[in-house]
Protein backbone atom coordinates (compact mmCIF):
# COMPACT_ATOMS: atom_id res chain seq x y z
CA UNK A 1 0.00 0.00 0.00
CA UNK A 2 1.07 3.46 -1.15
CA UNK A 3 0.16 6.89 1.13
CA UNK A 4 -2.12 8.95 -1.19
CA UNK A 5 0.11 12.07 -0.42
CA UNK A 6 3.26 9.85 -2.21
CA UNK A 7 1.04 8.75 -5.13
CA UNK A 8 -0.26 12.27 -5.39
CA UNK A 9 3.48 13.38 -6.11
CA UNK A 10 4.66 10.76 -8.22
CA UNK A 11 1.47 11.59 -10.52
CA UNK A 12 2.20 15.40 -10.27
CA UNK A 13 0.79 17.25 -13.98
CA UNK A 14 0.77 14.55 -16.32
CA UNK A 15 -1.72 12.44 -14.61
CA UNK A 16 -3.87 15.17 -13.77
CA UNK A 17 -6.82 14.31 -16.29
CA UNK A 18 -7.54 11.02 -14.70
CA UNK A 19 -6.56 11.69 -10.82
CA UNK A 20 -9.09 14.89 -10.87
CA UNK A 21 -11.60 12.40 -12.64
CA UNK A 22 -11.22 10.31 -9.19
CA UNK A 23 -13.32 11.26 -6.02
CA UNK A 24 -11.03 11.44 -2.67
CA UNK A 25 -12.79 7.98 -1.48
CA UNK A 26 -11.95 6.78 -5.11
CA UNK A 27 -7.99 8.21 -4.57
CA UNK A 28 -7.82 6.37 -1.51
CA UNK A 29 -9.19 3.25 -3.43
CA UNK A 30 -6.29 3.65 -5.99
CA UNK A 31 -3.67 4.62 -3.18
CA UNK A 32 -3.98 1.33 -0.89
CA UNK A 33 -4.00 -0.86 -4.07
CA UNK A 34 -0.93 0.95 -6.21
CA UNK A 35 2.32 -0.89 -6.06
CA UNK A 36 5.57 -0.02 -7.52
CA UNK A 37 7.87 -2.87 -9.65
CA UNK A 38 11.48 -2.23 -11.21
CA UNK A 39 11.77 -4.15 -14.32
CA UNK A 40 15.55 -4.55 -15.60
CA UNK A 41 16.56 -4.50 -19.76
CA UNK A 42 14.05 -6.51 -22.05
CA UNK A 43 12.18 -8.39 -19.18
CA UNK A 44 8.91 -9.27 -19.81
CA UNK A 45 5.81 -7.02 -18.45
CA UNK A 46 3.31 -9.51 -19.69
CA UNK A 47 3.25 -12.29 -22.35
CA UNK A 48 0.68 -12.66 -25.28
CA UNK A 49 -2.11 -15.32 -24.26
CA UNK A 50 -2.01 -14.38 -20.65
CA UNK A 51 -4.67 -13.08 -19.06
CA UNK A 52 -5.11 -9.47 -18.01
CA UNK A 53 -5.34 -8.41 -14.31
CA UNK A 54 -3.36 -5.04 -14.08
CA UNK A 55 -3.61 -1.67 -15.50
CA UNK A 56 0.22 -0.24 -16.14
CA UNK A 57 1.75 3.12 -15.94
CA UNK A 58 5.07 3.71 -16.99
CA UNK A 59 6.57 5.87 -14.46
CA UNK A 60 10.04 5.47 -15.49
CA UNK A 61 12.23 3.81 -18.53
CA UNK A 62 10.68 3.20 -21.86
CA UNK A 63 8.70 0.34 -23.03
CA UNK A 64 7.59 -1.79 -26.25
CA UNK A 65 4.78 -3.20 -27.02
CA UNK A 66 5.39 -5.84 -29.44
CA UNK A 67 3.19 -9.19 -31.10
CA UNK A 68 5.43 -12.37 -32.90
CA UNK A 69 4.42 -13.39 -36.18
CA UNK A 70 5.26 -15.96 -39.24
CA UNK A 71 8.73 -17.30 -38.34
CA UNK A 72 8.79 -15.76 -35.05
CA UNK A 73 9.54 -12.55 -36.86
CA UNK A 74 8.77 -9.50 -34.09
CA UNK A 75 6.77 -6.61 -34.94
CA UNK A 76 7.23 -3.62 -32.53
CA UNK A 77 3.66 -2.39 -32.17
CA UNK A 78 3.73 0.82 -29.75
CA UNK A 79 6.11 2.44 -27.81
CA UNK A 80 5.16 4.13 -24.25
CA UNK A 81 6.96 6.83 -22.44
CA UNK A 82 6.36 8.13 -19.13
CA UNK A 83 4.00 9.16 -18.05
CA UNK A 84 1.40 6.80 -20.36
CA UNK A 85 -1.17 3.66 -19.30
CA UNK A 86 -0.98 0.20 -21.36
CA UNK A 87 -2.25 -2.77 -20.59
CA UNK A 88 -6.27 -2.59 -20.20
CA UNK A 89 -7.95 -3.09 -23.49
CA UNK A 90 -7.76 -6.95 -23.34
CA UNK A 91 -8.90 -6.78 -20.14
CA UNK A 92 -12.11 -4.87 -21.52
CA UNK A 93 -12.35 -7.04 -23.86
CA UNK A 94 -12.18 -10.21 -21.98
CA UNK A 95 -9.77 -11.89 -23.74
CA UNK A 96 -6.20 -12.64 -23.65
CA UNK A 97 -3.59 -10.49 -24.55
CA UNK A 98 -3.02 -10.24 -28.14
CA UNK A 99 0.68 -9.02 -27.60
CA UNK A 100 3.63 -8.61 -25.48
CA UNK A 101 4.94 -5.41 -23.60
CA UNK A 102 8.72 -5.57 -22.65
CA UNK A 103 11.08 -3.17 -21.20
CA UNK A 104 13.64 -1.15 -23.36
CA UNK A 105 15.36 0.10 -20.92
CA UNK A 106 15.76 -0.39 -16.72
CA UNK A 107 11.61 0.58 -15.88
CA UNK A 108 9.72 1.76 -12.88
CA UNK A 109 6.13 0.43 -13.41
CA UNK A 110 3.07 1.73 -11.43
CA UNK A 111 0.62 -1.13 -11.28
CA UNK A 112 -3.04 -0.89 -10.00
CA UNK A 113 -5.95 -4.51 -10.21
CA UNK A 114 -7.97 -3.67 -13.50
CA UNK A 115 -10.69 -5.50 -10.95
CA UNK A 116 -10.73 -2.23 -9.05
CA UNK A 117 -10.07 -0.04 -12.01
CA UNK A 118 -13.49 -1.36 -13.28
CA UNK A 119 -15.37 -1.02 -10.36
CA UNK A 120 -14.23 2.92 -10.06
CA UNK A 121 -15.10 3.40 -13.53
CA UNK A 122 -18.67 1.77 -13.34
CA UNK A 123 -19.32 4.50 -10.77
CA UNK A 124 -17.66 7.24 -12.52
CA UNK A 125 -18.42 8.63 -15.84
CA UNK A 126 -15.48 10.92 -15.65
CA UNK A 127 -12.90 8.18 -15.68
CA UNK A 128 -14.80 6.00 -18.11
CA UNK A 129 -14.57 8.55 -20.34
CA UNK A 130 -11.18 9.24 -19.93
CA UNK A 131 -9.90 5.44 -20.85
CA UNK A 132 -12.74 6.12 -23.70
CA UNK A 133 -10.56 8.77 -25.22
CA UNK A 134 -7.37 6.61 -24.76
CA UNK A 135 -8.61 3.82 -26.23
CA UNK A 136 -10.23 5.77 -28.96
CA UNK A 137 -6.96 7.61 -29.96
CA UNK A 138 -4.89 4.65 -29.57
CA UNK A 139 -6.94 2.68 -32.05
CA UNK A 140 -6.69 6.06 -34.51
CA UNK A 141 -2.92 5.46 -34.16
CA UNK A 142 -3.00 1.81 -34.70
CA UNK A 143 -4.88 3.06 -38.30
CA UNK A 144 -2.70 5.07 -39.22
CA UNK A 145 0.81 2.70 -38.51
CA UNK A 146 -1.06 0.23 -40.60
CA UNK A 147 -1.18 2.64 -43.79
CA UNK A 148 2.44 3.54 -43.40
CA UNK A 149 3.27 -0.10 -42.61
CA UNK A 150 1.55 -1.23 -45.39
CA UNK A 151 1.96 1.72 -48.16
CA UNK A 152 5.64 3.16 -47.81
CA UNK A 153 8.56 2.39 -49.39
CA UNK A 154 11.62 1.23 -46.79
CA UNK A 155 13.23 4.52 -46.83
CA UNK A 156 9.60 6.22 -45.93
CA UNK A 157 9.24 3.48 -43.43
CA UNK A 158 12.38 3.82 -41.40
CA UNK A 159 12.40 7.66 -41.49
CA UNK A 160 9.60 7.84 -40.11
CA UNK A 161 10.51 5.38 -36.64
CA UNK A 162 13.43 7.84 -36.65
CA UNK A 163 10.67 10.44 -36.27
CA UNK A 164 8.86 8.89 -33.71
CA UNK A 165 11.63 7.85 -31.16
CA UNK A 166 12.33 11.79 -32.01
CA UNK A 167 9.00 12.66 -30.91
CA UNK A 168 8.32 10.26 -28.29
CA UNK A 169 11.38 10.22 -26.09
CA UNK A 170 13.11 13.64 -27.33
CA UNK A 171 16.54 14.10 -27.89
CA UNK A 172 19.97 14.34 -25.27
CA UNK A 173 21.30 18.13 -24.35
CA UNK A 174 22.93 18.40 -28.20
CA UNK A 175 19.32 18.90 -29.02
CA UNK A 176 19.96 16.45 -31.87
CA UNK A 177 21.09 12.34 -30.57
CA UNK A 178 17.53 10.37 -29.97
CA UNK A 179 16.93 9.49 -26.21
CA UNK A 180 16.67 6.17 -27.10
CA UNK A 181 19.36 3.35 -28.10
CA UNK A 182 17.82 0.95 -30.51
CA UNK A 183 19.61 -1.90 -32.06
CA UNK A 184 19.25 -2.26 -36.10
CA UNK A 185 16.96 -5.29 -35.22
CA UNK A 186 14.91 -3.42 -32.75
CA UNK A 187 14.63 -0.34 -35.72
CA UNK A 188 13.72 -2.68 -38.12
CA UNK A 189 11.06 -4.62 -36.06
CA UNK A 190 9.83 -1.13 -35.58
CA UNK A 191 10.09 -0.29 -39.16
CA UNK A 192 8.44 -3.66 -40.59
CA UNK A 193 11.56 -4.81 -42.38
CA UNK A 194 14.11 -7.39 -42.67
CA UNK A 195 17.70 -6.05 -40.55
CA UNK A 196 19.75 -6.19 -43.82
CA UNK A 197 17.44 -3.52 -45.21
CA UNK A 198 17.70 -1.67 -41.98
CA UNK A 199 21.17 -1.15 -41.98
CA UNK A 200 21.63 -0.44 -45.66
CA UNK A 201 18.46 2.38 -45.41
CA UNK A 202 20.70 4.07 -42.20
CA UNK A 203 23.75 3.83 -44.53
CA UNK A 204 22.06 5.20 -47.16
CA UNK A 205 20.64 8.09 -44.51
CA UNK A 206 24.38 8.72 -43.38
CA UNK A 207 25.59 9.05 -47.17
CA UNK A 208 22.92 11.67 -47.52
CA UNK A 209 24.22 13.30 -44.50
CA UNK A 210 20.21 13.45 -42.89
CA UNK A 211 21.56 11.42 -40.03
CA UNK A 212 24.93 10.59 -37.97
CA UNK A 213 25.46 6.92 -36.34
CA UNK A 214 27.54 5.99 -33.61
CA UNK A 215 26.97 2.46 -32.23
CA UNK A 216 23.13 2.64 -31.51
CA UNK A 217 23.33 6.47 -31.01
CA UNK A 218 21.90 7.96 -33.66
CA UNK A 219 22.01 12.23 -34.51
CA UNK A 220 19.37 13.98 -36.14
CA UNK A 221 21.09 16.04 -39.06
CA UNK A 222 18.66 16.99 -41.66
CA UNK A 223 15.11 16.64 -39.57
CA UNK A 224 13.05 18.47 -42.24
CA UNK A 225 14.60 16.28 -44.96
CA UNK A 226 13.98 13.16 -42.69
CA UNK A 227 10.28 14.73 -42.83
CA UNK A 228 9.90 14.33 -46.56
CA UNK A 229 11.21 11.37 -46.76
CA UNK A 230 8.73 10.21 -43.89
CA UNK A 231 5.82 11.89 -45.69
CA UNK A 232 6.32 10.58 -49.01
CA UNK A 233 8.62 8.26 -49.17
Amino acid sequence: MIKKSTLERIIGDDLAELWNALTQEEKRIIAENFRYERYKKNQIIYAESESPENLYCLLEGKVKLYKSGIGDRVQILRLYRPVQYFGYRAYFAREPYVSSSAAFEPSVLGIIPMKIVEEIIRKNNNLALFFIHELSRNLGGADTKIINLTQKHIRGRLAESLLLLADNYGYEADGATLKIYMSREDLANLSNMTTSNAIRTLTSFVSEKLILVDGRRIRIVNEPQLRKISKFG
